[in-house]
């Protein structure tokens, strides 16, 4: 009897089988050593024993797999992971604490040694935004007093002898802040936004000769001196000059700095204004210099009478802003010369004194092309004064908050002057009452796109609640598509 299906030389197969199983184990072997030479010849370099001098091969499963990753293909995947992850990546080795410093763009420096040492050049040098402000500042050790303002906060110490000038005693000398500006111009010459405080003009000139797509400033203690070296930067196009803020610092910034940041920096787009003085020979250089200027800020401002008419040589604004200004101005003149801003589009008054019947109709007259009006916790805009919005025909949205003493009668005597009224806001006004709401007021509102009325009521619900109608006595809301 035979089998078809049985070998007949059965030695011929085992020494097969064994042929085949030894080309196996030989093909794992090379795969193996290959990977391990790839590793090796990535890691540069492979440990060998110090007695025998044989390498030593690294056993894989506690080898680093980022490691045959180029620098810049692990960039690009550090910079998809979330912005929460960031702090944790660095703590992985030293060559992710030195990736992650790379993606950084921003950072407040709060210790000026690690500037002036090079440490924060060498630690994040892809840098583009730097706030100085709070490195500038000594903190006194161990010291409970917090001075805090709406420009800037620090700590004091209670044997301040500069009597209320408290940054006096709490700065760095100027010498030390610009060595620290030419140190951070040199290491970072992409630099976009700056903030510091307390820089000299040399100081500046450098931040302008090495950077030069600089765009955004923000200089606190500024003075007419300082400003020619932000003259230099001729790419500027947002700057926030803070001159005497009281409480901790005094310095001037008058007609003749303004004029010659006007004749500099032409290429503004955005100026801020804190407590600078001035007149109007300086709003009107920066009016016909900056041709490009859009958004006007004035905050807490010291300027001298007559200054208002200087708008109207701000053909291109289409924002003024007024935030804590005690007053907007006096003694203007002759009518004949105010004048008004012809592309003005937005008019925010925030904080401020609004005392003056002439003064108000002045400004209300100088903004009559406004489309925008945000008044937000005004002193002084009762009815008298609120009228005289009157003259601003094209205004299309409104929004008061805080304004207790405007009641309906006035504020509907005003809205029913502006045929293109679009949206209506008015929050915690508690002399505008419903009950005395008209049929033409109601009329009036139903056709609105966009309305918020909470005339006497302060909402101070979290933002979980917001919506599902809890706190909202005597409110409407409603927005038409």
């Amino acid at each position: 009897m035979s089998f078809p299906n049985e070998n007949p030389n059965p030695s011929l197969k085992m020494e097969s089988e064994e042929r085949s199983a030894r080309w196996s184990n030989l093909s794992v072997n090379e795969n193996k050593a290959m990977n391990e030479m790839l590793l090796a010849m990535k890691l540069n370099s492979l440990p060998s024993s110090p007695r025998s001098g044989k390498t030593l091969i690294p056993n894989l499963s506690i080898i680093d797999r980022t490691l045959l990753l180029s620098d810049e293909l692990l960039l690009r995947i550090l910079s998809k992971l979330p912005h929460s992850q960031t702090n944790y990546n660095s703590l992985v080795c030293k060559r992710w604490l030195y990736l992650q410093g790379r993606l950084l763009r921003s950072i407040r420096v709060f210790d000026w040694n690690f500037l002036l040492s090079g440490r924060l050049i060498h630690r994040f040098p892809n840098l583009n935004h730097v706030d100085l402000i709070y490195g500038c500042l000594i903190s006194p050790p161990s010291s409970g007093i917090f001075l805090s303002n709406r420009v800037i906060s620090m700590h004091v110490d209670s044997a301040c002898s500069s009597g209320w000038c408290f940054c006096e005693d709490n700065m760095l000398p100027v010498e030390v802040i610009d060595s620290g500006l030419s140190a951070l111009a040199s290491g970072c010459p992409n630099l976009r936004r700056l903030h510091v405080i307390g820089a000299s003009e040399m100081g500046l000139l450098s931040v302008a000769e090495e950077c030069s797509t600089l765009q955004e400033l923000e200089l606190q203690k500024c003075s007419d001196n300082v400003l020619r070296g932000i003259a230099a930067c001729t790419n500027l196009q947002i700057l926030k000059l803070v001159g005497n803020v009281d409480g901790f610092y005094n310095s001037v910034v008058s007609d003749i700095g303004l004029t010659i940041l006007a004749q500099g920096c032409k290429r503004l787009v955005k100026l801020e204004l804190c407590g600078c003085e001035g007149s109007f020979d300086g709003i009107k250089a920066i009016g016909k210099c900056c041709q490009m200027l859009e958004e006007l800020t004035f905050c807490d401002h010291r300027m001298d009478d007559g200054w208002l008419a200087a708008l109207s040589y701000c053909e291109n604004l289409k924002t003024l802003k007024f935030q804590s200004c005690k007053r907007i101005d006096s003694n203007l003149g002759l009518e004949e010369y105010l004048g008004s801003c012809p592309s003005l589009e937005r008019l925010h008054l925030q904080k401020c004194q609004l005392r003056d019947k002439k003064i108000a109709a002045a400004m209300f007259s100088v903004c009559r092309t406004v489309r925008e009006i945000i008044i937000h916790d005004c002193w002084g805009l009762d009815n008298n004064i609120f009228s005289f919005a009157i003259v601003c025909r094209r205004v299309k949205m409104l929004y008061l908050e805080g304004c207790s003493l405007l009641t309906t009668e006035s504020l509907e005597s005003v809205i029913h002057s502006w045929n293109e009224l679009q949206s209506l806001r008015v929050v915690s006004c508690k002399n505008i009452k419903d009950s005395e709401i008209s049929p033409a007021l109601a009329t009036l509102v139903t056709t609105l796109q966009d309305l918020t009325w909470r005339p006497d009521t302060k909402s101070l619900l979290p933002s979980s609640l917001v919506g599902i109608g809890i706190g909202n006595k005597g409110g409407k809301f409603f927005k038409k598509t």
